[in-house]
């Protein structure tokens, strides 16, 4: 008969090196697993778990190397002793940053084998342990603004009814604060969910995050337009539909893996100065009617030929778009932007621009002939990975 080994652990961001862990440990026999409670991580780590006790226990009874696992029914960090003498081990085994001197006293009084195991990857693998994977870069996904931007905003919409279009981007790069990438609501979903959006209805997840940043005691008085909240939750390509609403009155999305594809091919970014401190960017706004329309109408042609795939569509459309913008707000090209409006429009292989955002700075969005190419040629470019579902 096989003898039992057991180990414990939250194992709440379960990585490759938890189940190398496991895979070593079950080769003293059939491993068994303890798990700390949600209530035990909040009592001794002060945080909440990023997945329940019934999550981190499904998807460690999944993994092949482990025979059993239970929700450990004790508390602080002896909280496996009651799973220990349920299931009555071999063998206790601990990673070596793991083991204490009280978990070998444990072992010694219940004739327990107590094995340090070093925490070594799995062959061609990166080291991985829960500290560093929340000392990594966010992963949380940011959005760019395509076309319509402002019409989100009921002072805007109230002249006429229009779409917004953005499309959630996977953070392959760095997400400078100030820089038009929705930064704010970004740093607004970290309060929430620190290291990645959570398995639920996007949309509903976009009207969760608009009503959390947008609270009736928010000091600035200031609400974020719908779009920044939909632009990160919604996967791959989307429009929104505002009438003199701050929440749109229907949403349209597009995860064509062709359109997609074809879209990223075509897009780029250019880092500029971040927007500067106490810039305002609707000082001097001049919002009218026939003002609207125009950013309506470019943005119902966006919509139209990324649709088609017509290159020279969306590049029309994408800088009429940014024309209305600035017509209505003016402030948006300020500081150090239209010198670098200047330069890349310049460029052959350039076919439109705009700035992510309220503007004022950050980045300029470009419209390329080829990205490969445009990327190659120009290395401050950065190319853009759009999110899929599921990612």
């Amino acid at each position: 008969m096989a003898k039992k080994v057991f180990v414990s652990g939250c194992y709440d961001l379960l990585h490759s090196g938890h189940v190398e862990f496991f895979r070593q440990a079950s080769q003293y026999g059939d491993l068994y697993v303890g798990i700390g409670s949600d209530k035990t991580i909040l009592g001794y780590k002060n945080h909440k778990t990023v997945y329940s006790e019934q999550e981190r226990l499904f998807m460690v009874k999944s993994i092949r190397y482990v025979k059993d696992a239970y929700i450990n029914a004790g508390d602080g960090v002896m909280d496996f002793v009651p799973t220990l003498d349920i299931v009555e081990p071999d063998i206790f085994v601990v990673n070596s940053d793991g083991g204490s001197d009280d978990k070998r006293l444990i072992c010694e009084e219940r004739g327990i084998e107590y094995v340090v195991l070093e925490r070594d990857p799995h062959e061609g693998l990166t080291p991985r342990s829960s500290t560093s994977l929340k000392k990594s870069p966010c992963m949380l996904p940011t959005r760019l603004d395509l076309a319509g931007t402002w019409i989100d905003q009921p002072y805007v919409s109230c002249f006429h009814p229009g779409w917004a279009i953005t499309i959630s981007l996977e953070p392959s790069f760095e997400v400078r604060e100030r820089c038009g990438l929705s930064t704010s609501t970004r740093n607004v979903i970290k309060r929430i969910w620190p290291y990645q959006l959570p398995n639920m209805d996007p949309e509903t997840l976009a009207r969760l995050v608009f009503c959390f940043e947008n609270h009736p005691e928010r000091e600035d008085g200031i609400i974020s337009g719908a779009q920044d909240a939909i632009g990160i939750c919604i996967p791959g390509l989307c429009r929104h539909y505002y009438d003199n609403h701050f929440w749109p009155d229907k949403v349209e999305t597009c995860e064509d893996e062709t359109v997609l594809s074809w879209l990223e091919t075509h897009l780029c970014m250019i880092p500029m100065e971040p927007r500067q401190s106490g810039c305002s960017v609707v000082t001097g706004k001049d919002i009218t009617e026939p003002k609207v329309k125009a950013l309506a109408k470019a943005a119902d042609e966006c919509w139209d030929a990324i649709m088609r795939m017509d290159l020279d569509g969306f590049a029309a459309a994408y800088r009429a778009s940014f024309n209305a913008q600035i017509a209505m707000f003016p402030a948006m090209v300020q500081g150090c932007v239209q010198s670098y409006i200047d330069k890349y429009s310049a460029m052959d292989e350039v076919l439109a621009w705009k700035m992510p955002g309220a503007g004022g700075g950050g980045y300029l969005a470009c419209v390329v002939t080829d990205r490969e190419a445009f990327c190659a040629s120009h290395p401050e470019a950065i190319a853009l990975k759009i999110r899929r579902s599921g990612m």
